[in-house]
């Protein structure tokens, strides 16, 4: 199979993949595709479920204050990533939809000023349904937001308030036309296996939720994260078998109304797969910026993994004091995790990815993996292809066994 030309960082032409390192390694001979994730901390109300970090909102938000320290945070971060095109911003939180139009406004003229971003690049907004308002979201649109995700999680009202969840059904329907008004690309979050949930209530809320046509569906399973009020008084929740038979409904109903399911969690009608989140499962680039928000960042000699300081009021007071940097975590990933960093991420495609892919991503021949591989397809786990790396039915039905097989 013939593999693309790759430009490699020194302007001059290689052949794909990689170049021999000074220590007999290897190293990037070209950097991946590079989005950019914006986080926005503060909610309403924390829901029990939830281990993001996200913080109640006592008081007025520090909408000024917060986009001081965007920019500061962005422009440390500037040389990292200087001349380089994102091709997506994605703006999450907690929730952004908390914002003002003028808020949001001011950041994305921000962000165009100091990076090369795409023109036609992906902008998604997380929202709540409890926070929407119709001409907020239509001034969202006119500042450069193509894409909002709903967090809608249920359309039953007792599922909701069990969830602890600030919005109704009522308002749920309504904030899906609302988005639908403002932008053509609208993904709404649901999630399954909920307490009290029977299958009947999921198909209708799988049913409920098809029934708008977004272009794109994400459907979680409901899990009890460490350090959640869930996890410390759990509800009653269906069983493994009635959780596996929602996610066979799923599956089924998704198909029968032209959603693909396309990675384990995500739905999309065609053209409508989420650009963000590929480039992560791809092994992408993407520089975080705001409290906690994380980053993966190539260069021709190494991969390094950032983190910000993640309590809101001390990520904004190193802007507002100016007495130093953002960065809660600094660290260049060990050769040696690179292939389990990489496969993590790949076999959640259900396509997979071309094995091209993982010598361009991290710089390591195919044979760094050479036994694992073997190991995955002898279980019957990993397609025994040699041009994609992608896992059986089997495989993808047992993800974490599969994605275990490269942890050493």
């Amino acid at each position: 199979m013939k593999q693309p030309t790759v430009i490699p960082l020194d302007g001059g032409v290689r052949k794909p993949g990689v170049v021999p390192g000074p220590d007999g390694r290897t190293i990037l001979s070209s950097l991946p595709p590079l989005s950019l994730y914006v986080h926005v901390p503060w909610c309403v109300r924390k829901c029990p479920y939830c281990d993001f970090n996200s913080h109640e909102l006592g008081a007025e938000l520090p909408e000024q204050d917060y986009l001081a320290a965007l920019q500061a945070d962005l422009e440390q971060a500037l040389p990292l990533v200087w001349g380089r095109q994102v091709i997506s911003i994605f703006i999450g939180g907690g929730t952004p939809s908390l914002l003002s139009a003028g808020a949001l406004d001011q950041m994305l003229a921000m962000l165009r000023a100091c990076l090369n971003i795409l023109p036609d690049a992906e902008v998604t907004l997380e929202a709540n349904p409890g926070t929407v308002e119709a001409g907020r979201f239509a001034d969202y649109a006119a500042s450069g937001v193509n894409r909002i995700s709903l967090g809608i999680q249920s359309f039953d009202d007792g599922a909701l308030k069990a969830l602890g969840r600030i919005h109704d059904a009522a308002q749920a329907l309504a904030a899906v036309e609302v988005a639908q008004k403002a932008v053509e690309r609208v993904n709404l979050d649901m999630m399954y296996a909920l307490p009290g949930q029977s299958l009947q209530a999921c198909a209708q809320d799988i049913q409920q939720a098809m029934s708008f046509q977004t272009g794109h569906l994400s459907l979680y399973h409901l899990t009890m994260e460490p350090n959640t009020v869930f996890a410390k008084y759990p509800p009653a929740v269906p069983d493994d078998d009635a959780s596996a038979a929602m996610q066979d409904l799923i599956t089924e109903a998704t198909a029968a109304n032209g959603w693909e399911r396309y990675e384990v969690s995500a739905y999309a009608k065609p053209g409508q797969r989420c650009r963000h989140n590929l480039n992560y499962w791809e092994f992408g680039d993407y520089l975080g910026i705001g409290p906690g928000a994380h980053g993966k960042l190539s260069f021709h000699d190494r991969i390094v993994r950032q983190a910000k300081l993640k309590n809101p009021a001390s990520w904004m007071s190193k802007s507002i004091l100016r007495d130093g940097s953002h960065l809660a975590e600094d660290r260049q990933v060990h050769w040696k995790e690179l292939g389990f960093e990489f496969m993590l991420n790949a076999l959640r495609l259900k396509e997979g990815v071309p094995r091209s892919s993982f010598i361009e991503r991290t710089g390591q021949s195919i044979l760094a993996i050479a036994p694992a591989l073997e190991r995955a397809v002898a279980r019957g786990l990993l397609e025994p292809s040699r041009e994609q790396l992608q896992a059986t039915p089997l495989g993808w039905a047992f993800l974490n066994d599969l994605q275990g097989e490269f942890l050493d």
